[in-house]
């Protein structure tokens, strides 16, 4: 089941705000409408995934929950699709951890 999103690449006259990184605005299965702030997108196995942070109507997340999506482009346009599998879930999420380490390292390291 995929995800419908538009996406502000941060050119911020596209979308109306005044954000300063690209962002997704997803409608759930249930029409919930719900923005978000890309925070990568990053390989796992033969996939690619997106990380996602829900942001509140303030452009802020306070709990630090992050969606995950395997992330595919079908003829030049986004697509999200649901991880239904608990094996590539794991995998994803692995592989999403491995990306956060990989930038504290480079933070602490001065690059």
């Amino acid at each position: 089941m995929s995800e419908n999103m538009d996406i502000c690449n941060g050119n911020c006259a596209s979308c109306g705000s005044d954000c300063d990184r690209p962002t997704v605005t997803l409608t759930l299965d249930n029409d919930e409408v719900l923005e978000c702030a890309i925070l990568t997108i990053f390989p796992s196995g033969d996939n690619q995934y997106i990380a996602l942070l829900p942001l509140d109507e303030n452009g802020e997340n306070e709990d630090g929950e992050v969606f995950l999506y395997r992330y595919r482009e079908i003829n030049g346009e986004p697509t999200l699709e649901n991880i239904e599998d608990d094996d590539e879930y794991e995998a994803a999420a692995d592989a999403f951890d491995q990306f956060l380490d990989e930038q504290e390292f480079n933070e602490m390291d001065g690059e």
